[in-house]
């Protein structure tokens, strides 16, 4: 069966812009283009296009997304098992929100009394949304529905041990940074120590760590003004000496 482009973006849900854009850039070519000059686009368009849309519901980019589908070792068959495996994921963590969505329903409505290990549950639901609130979107920009997603979803798998831990290790790092701020080295082995306790302490939040998102991440308390904030009210220029501190222990210094 073969489509036009208005055909195709009503089957997959998507404007003809977007395809005319996929077109463009060379992720998504017509089979054909008619006489008329309109694009025609057969099955194997089809399929490719599931596979795009998939990539982007995994908020991978477009020049990703080229480079995975031009690659001579792509196979369909993988990736459409990965693309479950992905969507299973999101699945369950959001059958978790759900169920906490319920329970603060039915504890407003006064049909249910939450023990301690619930109130915990809250406790963390409520760390959250208020990150949400207040930074989610940046950060969702900057790393991807998906990074955000299965970090909130972390949050929600946290034992009482393991979050009690976390605030220790961010209590320990602002003792740290306010000893390391006072040799003015962000080099210093007390500025490293820092460093390395910023790393362990966001290392409970994120499922995993590299040295470019650690780095971008430093870079963002500088930047933003509601991140350097919350560091320069201890101390000003706690943020910047942070950054510094970072960027040196994660070799991303320029």
């Amino acid at each position: 069966m073969e489509y036009t482009v208005q055909k195709l973006g009503k089957l997959a849900s998507v404007s003809t812009r977007t395809l005319r854009y996929y077109d463009e850039i060379g992720i998504l070519k017509p089979a054909r283009i008619n006489s008329s000059g309109y694009r025609i686009y057969g099955e194997n368009e089809v399929d490719r296009l599931q596979q795009i849309l998939f990539y982007r519901e995994l908020s991978v980019s477009l020049e990703s997304i080229k480079n995975i589908l031009h690659n001579p070792s792509f196979n369909e068959e993988n990736a459409l098992r990965e693309h479950r495996k992905k969507l299973i994921e999101k699945r369950n963590q959001i059958n978790v929100l759900i169920e906490n969505v319920n329970k603060t329903i039915a504890l407003k409505e006064g049909k249910l009394r939450m023990n301690n290990e619930e109130k915990f549950e809250g406790l963390k639901k409520k760390f959250i949304k208020e990150n949400e609130t207040k930074y989610g979107k940046e950060i969702r920009k900057k790393y991807g529905e998906g990074v955000i997603d299965k970090s909130n979803f972390k949050i929600m798998n946290m034992t009482e041990k393991e979050y009690a831990e976390a605030k220790n290790i961010e209590e320990k790092l602002r003792e740290v940074l306010s000893e390391a701020l006072k040799t003015g080295d962000p080099s210093s082995t007390k500025a490293q120590e820092a460093a390395e306790l910023h790393r362990n302490w966001i290392e409970f939040y994120w499922t995993e760590y590299s040295k470019e998102a650690h780095a971008g991440l430093a870079q963002m308390y500088v930047e933003d003004e509601r991140f350097k904030e919350y560091y320069d009210k201890y101390e000003s220029g706690t943020a910047d000496f942070l950054r510094d501190a970072i960027l040196i222990y994660t070799g991303m210094k320029k």
